[in-house]
């Protein structure tokens, strides 16, 4: 960003803190077989960002956090426009391998596994009733693509009232450009970007009354 418009920002009073509240929960976003291939829906910084992921959930899971992870998964001959943008989204079935979580990040029984047809995670699905049946206020938030289907998380959450806390190293996209920008603007306007390190220094404070 040059420095004109990052003054504007400043002049605006744009990147006010949210911060963190008292129940926190990890959302997972689209971290897939598919977006993890370069060759299908993935590429740039996806593959760094679920290694880092691998860390955070480990993490979420010693702090005893609700844990969901969304999936894309589409019926046969659906009719979406985001498929029309996007066709390949359209091989993205029940069945489909592509359309399963990454084996890295082991689903347990006790997660919840949202299945989506549009970019945000709350849209058309129970996502919000699930975080507020267990008292949550922040969302933490790993995924791909930071651009689109994080973003459009994190939109959503705010406008839900929790508190969206995305972690920079547990996001990625297939192009830099778009998800460097997209992180700008979610910490201007929409939520908290921290880095992993920060996050599991959070954590840590909050894994002894957890237990």
């Amino acid at each position: 960003m040059n420095d004109t418009a990052a003054a504007v920002y400043r002049k605006q009073g744009l990147g006010a803190r949210s911060g963190w509240g008292r129940k926190p929960a990890l959302v997972v976003v689209d971290f897939v077989n598919g977006f993890n291939d370069p060759d299908v829906l993935g590429g740039g910084n996806i593959p760094d960002a679920i290694a880092a992921t691998v860390t955070l959930l480990a993490a979420a899971r010693r702090a005893k956090l609700p844990v969901a992870f969304t999936r894309i998964v589409y019926a046969p001959g659906a009719d979406s426009v985001f498929c029309m943008k996007i066709p390949a989204l359209a091989s993205l079935h029940e069945e489909n391998p592509q359309s399963h979580v990454v084996p890295q990040l082991a689903v347990r029984p006790e997660d919840a596994v949202i299945r989506k047809t549009q970019p945000s995670a709350f849209f058309g699905t129970d996502l919000a009733g699930w975080l507020i049946r267990r008292g949550v206020d922040t969302v933490l938030v790993a995924g791909s693509t930071t651009s689109g289907c994080v973003r459009a998380t994190v939109v959503d959450a705010m406008s839900f009232n929790f508190r969206p806390v995305v972690v920079a190293d547990c996001v990625g996209d297939r192009a830099l450009a778009p998800h460097d920008a997209s992180l700008f603007d979610i910490g201007q306007k929409y939520g908290e970007v921290q880095s992993l390190a920060e996050v599991l220094a959070t954590l840590d404070t909050l894994e002894a009354p957890c237990h």
